[in-house]
């Protein structure tokens, strides 16, 4: 879904507000954010490796050449594995939730054949810029306010979601909101927690008087009514995909045709939910 958000543009990045930028990479087509002060600049999240953080570094040295930072929203390849590129580039700060900074690092190795096919040397985890680098300058609870100089940002964590250290980044009236937000394709349900997902979506609804321009990890800029659309939308799927864990006689398979997904991430929901559900149950035993 998409709505009446700022649209002028600078090359290939698009304003959303003064000093507020986004960029769609190639390939992942992941959403890169720019915030510019007069004294630095944030880049929100650095794309799937070096190729694309390559691209983005020399389109962010178009519009700037001030020191920076960078914010990570997620553990997620597409999202973090080009922060090496920008270290290698004099970035020494790198911004996320402490729980992100931890996945990074334990499971970063894992996700390169995800990459492989758009980021063949990080696949491969051979060449320059390839290294796995977790954040080192960490959220903890409370949210963090950078000033840029004249550009004040705000970083904050409202609870699990698409995975269960989402980071948001607030700049002026626009949210950066990673994969918590999804435009033009379905939320992606691997490694979520559907049920605190619609919560969280709730707590970012209640910031419309903040915020009025909602940046998704993929996909177009969209206004307030499409945040609340894919909370509702997700709210009803679980409840059907609960109804059919309920029916222990049904096959829950079966369930799938019925939920407002394709059928990939509908069965992403499914077992996830199934597979929560099974973690709480053991909790309970124990």
């Amino acid at each position: 879904m998409t709505t009446d958000v700022p649209s002028e543009n600078s090359g290939p990045w698009r304003e959303l507000g003064p000093g507020i930028h986004v960029l769609r990479t190639a390939g992942s087509r992941t959403n890169i954010g720019l915030v510019v002060g007069s004294e630095q600049a944030l880049v929100v999240d650095t794309g799937p490796g070096p190729i694309a953080a390559a691209e983005v570094y020399s389109q962010v040295r178009a519009v700037t050449g001030l020191p920076l930072v960078v914010v990570n929203t997620h553990a997620h390849a597409d999202h973090f594995f080009g922060n090496d590129y920008f270290a290698a580039h004099g970035v020494e700060e790198f911004w996320a939730t402490a729980r992100c900074s931890a996945v990074q690092a334990e499971n970063g190795e894992d996700q390169r054949a995800p990459v492989a096919s758009v980021e063949p040397a990080m696949g491969a985890g051979d060449g320059e810029h390839t290294r796995i680098v977790p954040a080192n300058r960490l959220v903890e609870g409370t949210p963090v306010d950078l000033d840029l100089g004249g550009q004040s940002v705000t970083l904050f964590h409202l609870g699990r979601g698409h995975t269960d250290h989402d980071l948001l980044v607030g700049a002026g009236n626009v949210l950066f909101a990673g994969d918590l937000v999804e435009d033009g394709a379905d939320p992606v349900f691997e490694d979520s927690f559907p049920v605190d997902w619609v919560r969280t979506l709730g707590k970012m609804v209640a910031l419309e008087d903040l915020y009025d321009v909602f940046v998704p990890g993929h996909g177009e800029p969209v206004a307030v009514e499409a945040v609340v659309t894919q909370m509702n939308t997700m709210r009803s799927a679980i409840r059907v995909t609960r109804v059919a864990m309920d029916e222990a006689s049904v096959d829950m398979t079966k369930a799938i045709p019925l939920l407002p997904y394709g059928p990939e991430q509908s069965r992403a929901l499914l077992i996830r939910l199934r597979t929560l559900a099974h973690w709480k149950w053991l909790a309970r035993k124990h």
